[in-house]
Parts: C-alpha cells; structure tokens; sequence
C-alpha cells in the first residue's frame, strides 16, 4: 500500500526532508510532507513524532540471540526481563524449544529498538530459523571492535557510523526506524542520549513491524 511516514525531520542528508513516500517494499520518494502529498494525494499517511533514519544493524546479535537468554513475560518475577548471560544462563536447563522462544523474544525487542539488520553468521538452526521468519536482513560481521557491554540498545558501545545498515535512497528498500528525540541536534547526541529505547516505530521492507503504544 501507498504511504506516506512523515517525521519532524528525515535522516538522509537533506534538511528540506521530512517525509518519506512507501509503496511495494520500496522507498519511492523523499522530500516535503507539502510536496509529497501534493503528487500522492491517494496515499495513506503516517505521522511519527522525531527523527526517522534508516534502520539499524546490531553487531551482537549473535551474542544476544545464541548466547543469552530472553525471559518470557511470565518468568519476569523469577528472572528479570534483561537477558540472561553466564553464570545464570548455565543454570537454565536450555533446549531447542527454549532457545527458539527466546530467540523470538528477543527479536521482537531488536525490533522494538529500531534494528531491521543484524550481523551473522547464526550456528544454532533454531535461531536461523527465527531470524529468518522475523524478516531482518542477516549481514556478514563487519568487525566494529570488540565491546564489554552486551545490550539490545545498540547505541551502548557503538557509533553510529557502525549502526546505520544502509541509507534511505529512492529504489532503495523501506527499511527504517523513527526515535522520540530532538531534531535539534545532532543526530548521533540525541540517540546516543536517548538510546534506542526512544524507538516509536519499526519499518521493514514497508511493513510496520514495531510500534510503541
């Protein structure tokens, strides 16, 4: 379906930007909300509050996904709802079940950080196979460096060079995320500041895949 998302301010190297036009799974159009409504009239429109960018890509997604586990809701009083590495992974009894659901469980909540990409290679079948329903782009490993901290926020630890998977380009997949940051500044302060849980909404291949209530 046609759509417009309109943002206060679209991430493509255009300050005029502030609007990008879907349809098919592609990004059709960037420019003006006046502009693009003018010559798509038709279209339906999403309006989002801050900044849309393209998507991420988590350089940990292998340690998140095949080395973490990813509490259900249900075990939160028990467990946390963090994932769990080491010593309280080991005390887990997992099994290819467990680890399929909590690669889902944590998918979902990439998702909910604004990442449409992810670096593989994944080992464990049932992850692949998660990976490969929720419909993120699996990306050979860039080697950013080495981080200590292991966190769904993408922005710990990394830069946002080393984030952004591919800019918006007309053509170019509809793969992007809108954060609840200040259009102000620099975008790589506010996010960085904010973090990836200011995340509001999820695009990816032009289907809304996250959007925060």
């Amino acid at each position: 379906m046609l759509t417009i998302h309109v943002a206060d301010r679209v991430f493509c190297g255009r300050d005029e930007a502030e609007a990008v036009a879907v349809d098919a799974g592609l990004i059709i159009a960037v420019g003006t909300y006046e502009a693009m409504v003018a010559a798509r009239p038709q279209a339906r429109v999403r309006r989002w509050p801050g900044l849309l960018m393209p998507g991420l890509r988590h350089p940990q997604a292998v340690a998140l996904l095949e080395a973490a586990y990813h509490p259900d809701p249900r075990e939160a009083d028990e467990l946390g709802t963090e994932p769990l590495t080491g010593g309280a992974l080991a005390a887990l009894a997992m099994d290819d079940a467990r680890w399929g659901a909590s690669a889902r469980r944590g998918l979902q909540r990439l998702l909910g950080h604004g990442v449409t990409a992810v670096d593989g290679p994944f080992v464990r079948p049932v992850v692949r196979t998660a990976v490969a329903r929720s419909g993120l782009r699996v990306r050979a490993p860039r080697n950013p460096g080495p981080r200590e901290t292991l966190s769904l926020d993408p922005f710990v630890g990394f830069p946002l060079r080393v984030l952004i998977d591919e800019y918006l380009t007309v053509g170019g997949p509809a793969d992007f995320a809108v954060f609840d940051v200040p259009v102000g500044e620099l975008p790589s302060r506010a996010l960085r500041l904010s973090g990836a849980g200011s995340c509001v909404a999820t695009v990816l291949g032009g289907r809304l895949v996250f959007r925060r209530r």
